[in-house]
């Protein structure tokens, strides 16, 4: 369900298609890269959409995460992980046997990888520097605090901090129930975990302080903060909600509400602090967002609407004006926006 026509007015920076359904993308420091379903990893120049190189995950795909320097990438799996090097094109599988579900590098030289009821993290060639212990399910999400220091895992019951050498967690965050999604604000202050019981749960860092946000119609698996940390977005209902983070917190507030499509299949915020969210729909629909404009509980309109083919499999930013949409058909497109005052 689209609020407003597509926005005609918008210019396609390039348009491919990969030979797969994609799961997920990565955009850093110039490049692309597009996980597909079966294991292909695509990786792509971001600006132009040129092929560069292609690895690959036997047994499937879930996650992909370029590093900050984007000389290395990591994708993992339902039965592992890989590593890739652009040096040399050098690739390092493991199959493990444990469903991996995400990986996330603290800088160019540590990568953590979800893997079975442990975190590992591992340099960029996959030597094992430390390990969590077993949490009692699959890791489910990672996030990093500190610059880096510590290392969040989600898992049933509780999220777990856990820092160098150290196999048991220096912090629990108990809460009952399936993590499903994990999300730190980038000042280290809050940890927020969407759930399978339809609520997104809250973790003041300094005191352990807490909070659960409950009454969405459905689960809640996506979370992303801006990059000022004030602002929080969620799925878990047809509208896309906004939760303000600044002062005290959310508690006692209600969010803005972002309505464009009736299934929420992506979410990403554009690099800065200005509020401006990219969000994609099950109808192909992607939206941008003014997002933290109005009032709590306003009801916000997009400010421009993207219309696609087939469902939105992912979005990523490549730079502040170069939004990237992935479509379940396997295409990629990459779509030139305005600056951000003329939004």
């Amino acid at each position: 369900m689209s609020i407003t026509a597509p926005d005609a007015g918008l210019a396609t920076a390039w348009d491919t298609t990969v030979d797969d359904a994609p799961v997920a993308l990565s955009a850093r420091h110039g490049l692309l890269a597009v996980a597909g379903a079966s294991g292909t990893v695509w990786v792509l120049d971001a600006t132009t959409g040129a092929g560069i190189d292609t690895f690959e995950l036997p047994g499937g795909a879930l996650s992909v995460a370029l590093a900050p320097d984007a000389r290395h990438a990591a994708a993992t799996g339902p039965t592992g992980y890989a590593l890739w090097r652009r040096e040399d094109s050098r690739t390092t599988v493991r199959d493990t046997g444990a469903w991996s579900s995400t990986a996330i590098w603290a800088d160019h030289e540590r990568v953590a990888i979800a893997s079975g009821r442990r975190a590992h993290v591992l340099t960029p060639d996959g030597d094992e520097r430390w390990a969590t212990e077993p949490a009692a399910s699959t890791v489910t999400d990672l996030a990093w605090l500190r610059q880096g220091r510590r290392l969040a895992i989600a898992a049933y019951g509780a999220v777990r901090c856990h820092e160098r050498h150290t196999l048991e967690p220096v912090m629990t965050y108990p809460y009952i129930g399936s993590h499903l999604a994990l999300a730190v604000a980038p000042t280290g202050r809050w940890i927020c975990s969407g759930n399978q019981d339809a609520s997104i749960h809250i973790w003041r860092t300094r005191d352990a302080s807490e909070l659960t946000m409950s009454g969405y119609p459905g689960k809640v698996s996506r979370l992303a903060f801006d990059d000022t940390g004030f602002w929080l977005a969620a799925d878990g209902a047809p509208d896309v909600t906004v939760w303000d983070f600044s002062g005290k917190g959310p508690a006692g507030t209600a969010p803005r509400s972002l309505r464009c499509h009736q299934n929420i299949t992506a979410l990403a915020w554009r690099p800065g602090g200005d509020g401006h969210l990219a969000s994609g729909g099950h109808d192909g629909t992607v939206a941008v967002w003014h997002a933290t404009a109005g009032r709590p509980e306003s009801r916000l309109s997009p400010a421009r609407i993207l219309d696609g083919d087939t469902a939105v499999a992912s979005l990523a930013w490549a730079g502040p004006e170069l939004l990237v949409a992935a479509y379940r058909d396997g295409r990629v497109r990459a779509h030139q926006l305005p600056s951000r005052t003329t939004l």
